[in-house]
């Protein structure tokens, strides 16, 4: 193990689940160093004094051999062997996208475990701050969604309360308090008016009834980009490219008339860097940046190693010719407020 470096357990196997989920490891493999880390941050001082002092860690329910190791070599004031090998095997992410990368402040959507994502706030936007983000916006799904256990307006205030009592603490790193509203069959948005009207940041989605008739699916689109509520227009085509959940093709409708929509109510078109979405495809982005529109480059991460997923996104956004200051979220927090408030 290295010995220049202290470590909690705790921290080290957050770390480690980091950079697995970061390298798209298997689901099953993040969650066990995951789990492992909830249950020695629950020990008390006592409990953890005794098992280190025994070497008993794997006796803990859920503490397999490899993490029991890593948790004995951080416990003993080093840097887990397999820390330090999952660190080295890290590669650059989006090699393509480096400038656009540089020049991003912030990301736009993203999900914790309030909805559906994997993670408590407060580790998400550690995490953040971490990966060099000055602000991310927290975006939860909204409660039509109950699939991804969407909020309903009451566990949204609740959340805003937790993110005001994070943002103390971890100034100067901001959260941005937001949401990604469900898009509904008839364009109108899934949560109160009065309540989108106080968040910094509004994405709207569409995600049912994704092969509606394309007309149909314009007016929806046109509709809800016309809200003086929503901020950003995310993962426009709803389709997915690979992964578990299979593939699925692009909804139709007409991307010309959307994307004016965008444009004439100031509306920024995501540039969704999940893997398994990669959307909008890259003649769209090519029409968006035609019809003059501003783009935000999210990870929709939901989970902490997802975080680093926006250089996919700024790969494909350079290819496109996007310049950084079509890109929203290059923008300072202030400045980024003061537009999505007017």
């Amino acid at each position: 193990m290295a010995q220049d470096e202290v470590m909690d357990p705790v921290e080290a196997l957050r770390e480690i689940a980091y950079w697995l989920e970061r390298s798209r490891a298997e689901t099953h493999r993040v969650k066990a160093y995951r789990r492992a880390a909830d249950i020695v941050e629950a020990l008390t001082p006592e409990q953890r004094d005794r098992l280190g002092r025994t070497g008993t860690w794997a006796a803990l329910s859920g503490i397999g051999p490899k993490t029991s190791a890593v948790i004995s070599e951080a416990y003993a004031g080093g840097v887990p062997a397999y820390l330090v090998e999952v660190r080295s095997k890290a590669v650059q992410i989006g090699e393509g996208g480096r400038a656009l990368l540089a020049a991003l402040r912030g990301d736009l959507h993203t999900h914790s475990d309030w909805s559906d994502g994997g993670s408590p706030i407060g580790e998400m936007m550690r995490r953040a701050a971490m990966v060099g983000h000055e602000y991310c916006a927290l975006t939860d799904h909204s409660p039509r969604l109950t699939v991804a256990n969407g909020l309903s307006a009451d566990r949204l205030r609740r959340q805003l309360e937790v993110i005001a009592e994070l943002n103390s603490e971890l100034a100067p790193f901001r959260i941005l308090a937001g949401i990604e509203v469900d898009i509904l069959e008839d364009g109108s948005l899934d949560q109160e008016e009065e309540l989108l009207a106080e968040l910094d940041i509004v994405v709207a989605s569409v995600h049912s009834k994704l092969a509606m008739e394309p007309d149909a699916m314009t007016r929806r689109m046109v509709r809800a980009v016309a809200s003086p509520h929503v901020d950003v227009l995310g993962h426009c085509t709803g389709r997915l490219v690979e992964g578990a959940r299979g593939t699925r093709p692009e909804s139709k409708f007409n991307a010309e008339v959307v994307f004016e929509a965008c444009r004439q109510f100031g509306t920024a078109v995501e540039i969704n860097s999940r893997p398994e979405r990669r959307d909008p495809p890259a003649r769209l982005i090519e029409l968006a940046l035609e019809r003059d529109c501003l783009f935000a480059i999210d990870t929709d991460a939901h989970a902490p190693g997802q975080l680093d997923f926006q250089g996919y996104g700024c790969e494909r956004a350079q290819a496109a010719g996007v310049e950084a200051d079509r890109v929203i979220n290059t923008w300072t927090a202030d400045d980024l407020i003061a537009w999505t408030r007017q």
